[in-house]
């Protein structure tokens, strides 16, 4: 399987003095006083960044965090707290960005930024074309790291990697894209395919291509 990986383009040097953008998914569980219960998915998440940060490169992260309306900020949905364990996790301060998609804030080559819950941006899940621009004009290099989301075309997962200059998968992304890859390319017969989750009807598509390449499938 074919596409741009994040980890060439910075042995390449190419992320030096650039603005990279990395879609994460730090949508980790809260209780009800809002600690953050579990953080696998932000300890996951940590290799991009730090290849980002090793190469030289200026790093904006977000993310979503649970279902928050367009446009209403409510302090539930905020990634305050993704922004303190990521900081303890890499022993260093993490920004929070609010208001950040027309690009009223600074970053330098060697920081890291958290861009508030994405799923705030109003236009976001519908991948607005107006909303799609901004973002792409935010980075130099875009990096798709959000395997749990790379199904559904929003701005932050498919929007921004049409308008950005360049588009690439992060380590998360490309290790899966390698497994899945390799299974479909020639794989043992008989072959099934077993795909979990909720919210069915946003796989479709999905389910669909899988079905044409699979010699049985389960839906979990």
């Amino acid at each position: 399987m074919q596409f741009i990986r994040f980890s060439d383009l910075c042995a390449q040097g190419q992320a030096k003095g650039k603005r990279v953008f990395i879609r994460a998914d730090l949508n980790v569980p809260q209780d009800d006083a809002g600690r953050i219960t579990e953080d696998t998915r932000i300890r996951a998440s940590i290799p991009a960044i730090r290849m980002a940060l090793d190469a030289g490169a200026a790093v904006m992260v977000t993310s979503h965090l649970g279902r928050p309306t367009e446009g209403e900020f409510k302090p539930e949905d905020s990634l305050a707290p993704v922004a303190a364990r990521l900081g303890q996790l890499m022993d260093r301060s993490v920004r929070l960005i609010a208001n950040w998609v027309d690009g009223e804030f600074s970053v330098a080559p060697g920081e890291v930024v958290l861009l508030e819950n994405c799923r705030l941006n109003v236009g976001e899940k519908k991948n607005k074309p107006e909303l799609a621009a901004k973002l792409g004009a935010l980075c130099d290099i875009f990096v798709h790291d959000a395997f749990g989301t790379a199904h559904r075309a929003e701005g932050t997962t498919y929007g921004i990697a049409e308008t950005a200059p360049i588009a690439c998968a992060g380590p998360l992304l490309a290790a899966e894209m390698d497994a899945i890859g390799k299974a479909l390319a020639n794989p043992k017969r008989p072959l099934v395919a077993i795909v979990a989750g909720s919210k069915v009807s946003t796989k479709l598509t999905i389910l669909q291509s899988l079905a044409k390449n699979v010699d049985g499938l389960i839906v979990a």
